[in-house]
C-alpha cells in the first residue's frame, strides 16, 4: 500500500463486506478506498459489472485507481470464487492496468465439492499472461489456514510483474521493520516448506491435515444450517475460510432499542448474545456491510467463526437458539 499510494487521488478497489485491514491500510497511507459490493443473493459472488461501475464512478470523481483487492476464499463471507469468475477478474485487471492484491490466506480451507481453490497467479498463467502482462501480489499467512495458529503471527507475499527498481524499494520498506518475532519466522519457514512425498512424516501430516479440513467442513455446515433455521436469519453456505456470515432481519423495536443505546443493531444483538450465552460473534458493521446506493435499505449481519471444536458447537447451538427465540419475542412487532 505504501508503494502504491501517492496521495488521496489514488484509489484501491476493495470488496464489501471487507476485512478491515485493507480500508485501514489505505487510509493510513493517505489513499482512497473504492468499495465494490459482493452479491449476497449470489452466494457472495463478485460481479464484474459491479466492479466496472465502481471503477468508472471513481474515475469520474477524479481518482486514479491503481489496484484491486480480492479475498479468496472470502473473509468474512466464506465464498470460494469459480475459475470462470477469476478469469473475468484477471482480464478486467489486465485491461484496466490494475495491480491485483490477492488475499489467499484461506487457500487450504475449502469445504464444498463444487469449488476448488486456484491462485490468481495460476489463473493468469493459464490465460497466457506472464509478468510483462499483469502485476499480481499474493498474500499468505501462518496465522490462518487449516491449522488456524492465530496466536502465531507470520505472513509472506509473492510479488510478480514489478520491475527491479520497484522491487528494490519494496525491500527497503520491508527492511524498516527489522526483524519479526522468532515464532513467526519458524512457522513461516515450515509453512513454505511442508513435508513432501518421501519424507517420513508425510503421510501422517497429510492425514492430520485432511482430518482437520473434514472437521471444519462439518462445523461449517452445522453452523450455517443452525443460523438458517432461526427466525429472521439467513446464512449462505460456508464454502471456504473459517467464518459464517449470517444476515439478521431484526424487528423494528430491536433497531429502536439499539439506537437508544447508541449502538448499531448488529452490535446490540451481539452484546446481548454475549451477555446471555457467552457466545462471542463480531457485528457485521465492522466489515462495512453495504455501500453507496444500498445504504438506504441497510443489512445487518454477524460473523461467527467455525473454529470451536465439534463438541463445543453442539453445546453452543441450543444456547444460540434459546437466546434468539427470547430476543425475537422480546422485540416482536405486536401491531
Amino acid at each position: 500500500m505504501q508503494i502504491l499510494i501517492r496521495s488521496q487521488e489514488d484509489g484501491v478497489l476493495c470488496p464489501l463486506p471487507e476485512y478491515p485491514l485493507y480500508s485501514a491500510s489505505i487510509i493510513l497511507h493517505g489513499g482512497t478506498m473504492v468499495p465494490y459490493n459482493l452479491s449476497e443473493d449470489g452466494d457472495w459472488g463478485l460481479e464484474i459489472f459491479e466492479v466496472k461501475r465502481c471503477l468508472e464512478e471513481a474515475r469520474i470523481a477524479g481518482l486514479t485507481v491503481r489496484a484491486m483487492v480480492i479475498i479468496n476464499p472470502g473473509n468474512p463471507t466464506g465464498q470460494v470464487l469459480s475459475v470462470t469468475n477469476q478469469e473475468e477478474i484477471v482480464e478486467f485487471c489486465r485491461k484496466e492496468g490494475l495491480v491485483m492484491l490477492a488475499d489467499e490466506v484461506y487457500q487450504d480451507n475449502v469445504y464444498v465439492e463444487d469449488r476448488k481453490f486456484h491462485s490468481f497467479k495460476k489463473v493468469a498463467r493459464s490465460l497466457g499472461y506472464d509478468e510483462n502482462d499483469i502485476s499480481i501480489v499474493s498474500f499468505h499467512s501462518v496465522s490462518m489456514g487449516f491449522s488456524g495458529e492465530c496466536g502465531r503471527r507470520g505472513g509472506y507475499m509473492e510479488i510478480c510483474g514489478f520491475g527491479d527498481d520497484v522491487m528494490d524499494e519494496i525491500r527497503k520498506v520491508a527492511s524498516v521493520t527489522l526483524c519479526p518475532n522468532i515464532g513467526g519466522q519458524i512457522l513461516t519457514s515450515l509453512a513454505m516448506d511442508p513435508p513432501k512425498l518421501g519424507d517420513g512424516c508425510f503421510e501422517n501430516f497429510m492425514a492430520e491435515k485432511e482430518d482437520i479440513r473434514l472437521s471444519l467442513a462439518k462445523r461449517a455446515k452445522t453452523l450455517a444450517s443452525a443460523f438458517s433455521s432461526l427466525e429472521g436469519m439467513t446464512c449462505n453456505r460456508v464454502e471456504g475460510a473459517i467464518y459464517a456470515f449470517p444476515r439478521i432481519h431484526l424487528p423494528a423495536a430491536a433497531i429502536k432499542a439499539a439506537k437508544a443505546e447508541g449502538m448499531s443493531p448488529d452490535l446490540f444483538y451481539a452484546c446481548r448474545l454475549l451477555d446471555a450465552t457467552g457466545i462471542a460473534v463480531v457485528p457485521g458493521s465492522g466489515f462495512h456491510q453495504v455501500s453507496g446506493r444500498n445504504k438506504a435499505t441497510g443489512t445487518w449481519h454477524i460473523r461467527c467463526t467455525i473454529l470451536p471444536g465439534e463438541d463445543k458447537i453442539k453445546v453452543m447451538i441450543p444456547r444460540l437458539k434459546e437466546f434468539h427465540e427470547s430476543f425475537m419475542n422480546e422485540f416482536r412487532d405486536r401491531s
